[in-house]
């Protein structure tokens, strides 16, 4: 996104420098279970941060610790007051990832973007908050030979969430309930009402992402409407033959 949108003119390198190691660290050590099963399962996690954000929290957290050796210290020649606001944009970034926080995010961004400003730095840390946002779940931008294993990996952490959820007596949410959803619903809803909103959003400021990004997100949307109805004609053919198959008992 740095190359497409040309933020190279447009940014700081010190802007540059926070986007490029807040991307690297912002899920540094994830567990694998969301923030919804930390907060009810009340794990280490969700009591160590009092409920607010707790992997991202955990991320930003690990990647300082890691940043304070010295030999992973890439900012040891950064003056300090330079580095305190650095690891504060850093911070800032990671937090933004939360997807609890997804409407309020581009909200604040959708208010900005007919009048931008990149002299504003409100208006630049907003950005970064979406640039961020968007490459943090960009699978489906990819091809779909690319992005399809990533889903299936993706869905696999989700049933093995809801399992657990429904074995320790959690609530469990219906879109990672394996006896509830299928490839096809999953990602249909998060592309038209996640995904898409979105990087078009961000294509107002840099119409040049249309192409690369936001057209394969349409035709990605357009693969699993297909699969869906694919899947909806096999469910309603075995629905129709189970009913044939009773009726004919009936008969006998």
């Amino acid at each position: 996104m740095i190359h497409l949108c040309n933020l190279q003119e447009k940014l700081t390198l010190t802007d540059m420098g926070i986007l490029m190691t807040a991307a690297v660290c912002h899920d540094l050590d994830h567990p694998g279970y969301n923030n919804t099963y930390q907060i009810n399962a009340r794990t280490e996690l969700a009591v160590r941060y009092n409920d607010i954000s707790p992997l991202e929290n955990h991320h930003c957290a690990v990647a300082f610790q890691i940043l304070s050796l010295p030999e992973c210290n890439i900012f040891a020649n950064v003056d300090p007051e330079a580095f305190k606001q650095i690891r504060k944009a850093i911070i800032a970034l990671i937090l933004a990832t939360d997807m609890a926080r997804h409407g309020e995010i581009l909200e604040a961004f959708k208010q900005k973007v007919d009048n931008f400003d990149f002299t504003n730095e409100e208006h630049v840390t907003c950005l970064k908050m979406l640039l961020i946002k968007c490459c943090d779940i960009s699978n489906e931008v990819r091809p779909t030979e690319v992005a399809e294993p990533w889903v299936d990996c993706l869905l696999e952490e989700y049933f093995m969430q809801s399992d657990r959820e429904k074995s320790e007596g959690l609530p469990v949410a219906p879109f990672m309930d394996r006896d509830k959803v299928t490839k096809p619903t999953a990602q249909i809803g998060f592309i038209k009402f996640v995904l898409i909103p979105m990087f078009e959003t961000v294509m107002k400021l840099f119409p040049q992402i249309e192409e690369l990004m936001v057209q394969p997100l349409r035709d990605s949307r357009d693969h699993y409407e297909e699969l869906k109805q694919i899947d909806d004609a096999m469910t309603e053919a075995q629905k129709k033959k189970t009913e044939n198959m009773s009726l004919g008992r009936k008969k006998k």
